[in-house]
C-alpha cells in the first residue's frame, strides 16, 4: 500500500517524518513540538488521543510507540481499521533501527541523510566521562529513570553510569533524600521534560551535587535532534562538571 497520509502520535517521530516527508502528516498531537511551524490537525495528547478524530483523518499510517502510548487506544484505533506502526525504542540501535523501520518501511520514503548523520554522530561519539548519576524526570513525586531507558542508553554511550540502571522498574519513584545519600551518585542531570526541570527548579534538591542541565529533546527523542545530541549533552556534562 502506497502510504500517502500518517497521524503520528509520538512527538520526536512527528519531527522525523516533518523532516523527511512532510507532506504525508495529516495529523499530530498537542505535545508535538517540532518542528515549529507544523500545521497538521491536533488529535489532543499521547496518552488520550482523540481516537474518533484521528479515525475522521482516516490516515494510511498511524505511528505510535509501546512506552508513549496506551495499548487500549491503540487497540481502539486498530479497531476501527487502521494501520497502526508500534516502535519499541530502548537502546540506540534500537533507535535507529527503528527509525529506519518507521520511515522506509512504513512511510515509504527513501532513507534520510539525517539519519546517516545521526549514526555517525554517535559512532564517533567518545565516553569521555567517568561517573555515576541520578537522573530525574519527575517531581511530586520524584521520579528517575531507571532499567532499559533510551536516554539511559544515551548517557551511558557518553560515560555517564545510571544509578538506577539495575532497578527493576523503568521509572521509579525514589525518595529525594535517597538520591542525595553519601556515594550515590557524582552527578544529578536534569532534563527539561517531561518535567520542565531548570536552573531555578531542580539543582536546589540536590545541594550536594553538581547538576547538569540537559535538553530533554535531545536526551529522550529519537529524529533528528540525535545529530546533535552527543555534543548538546556533553557540554551540559561538562559545564556541571568543570
Amino acid at each position: 500500500m502506497v502510504v500517502r497520509s500518517v497521524v503520528s502520535l509520538v512527538p520526536s517521530l512527528t519531527e522525523a517524518v516533518a523532516a523527511t516527508g512532510p507532506e504525508l502528516l495529516v495529523g499530530a498531537t498537542d505535545w508535538c513540538s517540532e518542528p515549529g511551524d507544523l500545521d497538521v490537525t491536533r488529535v489532543r495528547g499521547t496518552k488520550n488521543p482523540d481516537v474518533e478524530k484521528i479515525v475522521r483523518l482516516a490516515p494510511d499510517l498511524v505511528l505510535a510507540n509501546e512506552e508513549e502510548n496506551r495499548p487500549p487506544d491503540l487497540e481502539a484505533l486498530k479497531g476501527a481499521g487502521l494501520d497502526v506502526l508500534v516502535t519499541e525504542i530502548r537502546t540506540l540501535d534500537e533507535g535507529f533501527g527503528e527509525l529506519d523501520r518507521v520511515l522506509t518501511q512504513g512511510c515509504g520514503l527513501p532513507r534520510p541523510p539525517w539519519l546517516d548523520e545521526a549514526e555517525t554522530a554517535w559512532r564517533e561519539a567518545r565516553a569521555e566521562f567517568d561517573v555515576r548519576a541520578v537522573v530525574p524526570v519527575w517531581r511530586r513525586p520524584w521520579m528517575v529513570l531507571g532499567r532499559d531507558t533510551f536516554a539511559g542508553a544515551l548517557l551511558a554511550h557518553l560515560g555517564v553510569r545510571n544509578a538506577y540502571a539495575a532497578h527493576p522498574e523503568r521509572y521509579p519513584k525514589v525518595p529525594v533524600e535517597e538520591l542525595n545519600e553519601p556515594g550515590r551518585a557524582d552527578l544529578v542531570v536534569l532534563p527539561d521534560e517531561p518535567y520542565a526541570f531548570s536552573a531555578e527548579d531542580g539543582p536546589e534538591a540536590f545541594p550536594g551535587l553538581p547538576a547538569a542541565l540537559v535538553s530533554g529533546r535531545h536526551l529522550t527523542w529519537y529524529g533528528p535532534s540525535l545529530s546533535e545530541a552527543p555534543g548538546v549533552i556533553g557540554a551540559a556534562l561538562r559545564a556541571a562538571l568543570r
